[in-house]
């Protein structure tokens, strides 16, 4: 850590320069500005900033050829002079290549998350992928949000705002475009989504969800009734979690309904709900591509809600609707009772 004190001629004259290497000094006055001296007693006013993503020591003149309220005054100029974009170069790419560039410099996800963002970029931004990147206006910029508003909701325009806002910047630093057309584009109004289940509307779901044809689908929409569990729990439910001598999943207890489920289903894949039966957008890809359990069937889910007009309604607001009528007890049997009587109210 360098020494601080306040810069005055009379000290700097006098600071005794180490045998070997440097010294650091920190003025008190203006604390960005430090000033390194050698072991050949030469005296350097420099800063430190970090730069375009890199730690870089700005040197601003030697002492006393530079005085000292001249070195305070440079400084700030000195750092807006190296913080300044990078001149556009002008280089011809086309947004869509730039976002593949993006992610793999940028993004650090797992491969599966880093896989759904660039299949979003692409499906969202889709017209605008084909032009090159510094032709694209603050115009088109919001014509798309627009669109991605529209359809896809504020939440989700306001992400990927963020993310092409990102892009540009990153385009901005490696000289691709002088300016970033997504600066002066304003975020939509998120409203909170209301969650109004009641338990009529849980009654119609069940009636919706028993005349899904698909049984893989249907069994595992019911256990997200019956088994008081997440979407994503129960989804990658795996039969050696189960013990039906004690009717438990886990150390967790299953209520009656959920049991009549799972017995009616096959027992002879690792999962319980297995993805081969879902579309291809369902399934959860694990190494090597192999499928496996069943992950995001919206397209039946939007049919059961759509079919019990309750088309507002998450597959995760049935865990939060359940579990909230449910009656807590660290007792498992105790447990298993309340589950069953929330169940029996249906």
């Amino acid at each position: 850590m360098s020494h601080q004190f306040h810069f005055y001629p009379h000290i700097l004259d006098n600071l005794v320069p180490p045998v070997v290497g440097f010294n650091v000094v920190q003025d008190s006055a203006e604390p960005r500005l430090r000033m390194y001296i050698t072991s050949r007693g030469v005296k350097t006013f420099f800063t430190r900033k970090r730069v375009h993503g890199k730690d870089v020591r700005i040197i601003i003149g030697n002492y006393p050829n530079v005085e000292i309220e001249d070195a305070r005054a440079a400084l700030s100029a000195k750092v807006a002079a190296m913080t300044a974009p990078v001149k556009a170069r002008r280089r011809k790419i086309t947004l869509g290549n730039f976002v593949h560039l993006f992610i793999s410099k940028k993004i650090h996800r797992t491969h599966a998350s880093t896989a759904k963002l660039t299949r979003a970029c692409e499906r969202l931004w889709a017209p605008l992928y084909p032009l090159w990147i510094d032709k694209i206006t603050a115009a088109q910029v919001s014509e798309i949000f627009d669109a991605i508003r529209k359809n896809s909701g504020a939440p989700t325009a306001n992400r990927m705002r963020d993310v092409m806002n990102g892009v540009f910047k990153f385009a901005i630093d490696a000289g691709y475009v002088s300016e970033n057309p997504v600066a002066d584009t304003a975020s939509f109004t998120e409203s909170r989504r209301r969650r109004s289940l009641t338990l009529g509307n849980v009654r119609r779901l069940t009636n919706s969800i028993r005349s899904e044809k698909d049984p893989i689908v249907r069994s595992a929409f019911l256990m997200l009734i019956y088994g008081f569990a997440t979407r994503s729990k129960t989804f990658s439910m795996q039969w050696r979690d189960l013990d039906f001598n004690n009717d438990t999943w886990g150390s967790a207890p299953l209520s009656d309904a959920a049991v009549v489920v799972l017995r009616g289903l096959s027992q002879n894949k690792q999962f319980v709900f297995p993805g081969q039966t879902a579309s291809r957008n369902a399934l959860r890809v694990g190494p090597g591509g192999g499928r496996r359990h069943l992950c995001d069937p919206r397209a039946a889910w939007h049919r059961v809600v759509k079919s019990a007009k309750l088309e507002d309604v998450q597959m995760n607001d049935i865990y939060k609707f359940m579990t909230k009528k449910l009656a807590w007890s660290p007792d498992r049997e105790t447990l298993r009772r309340n589950m069953n009587a929330v169940i029996n109210e249906l």
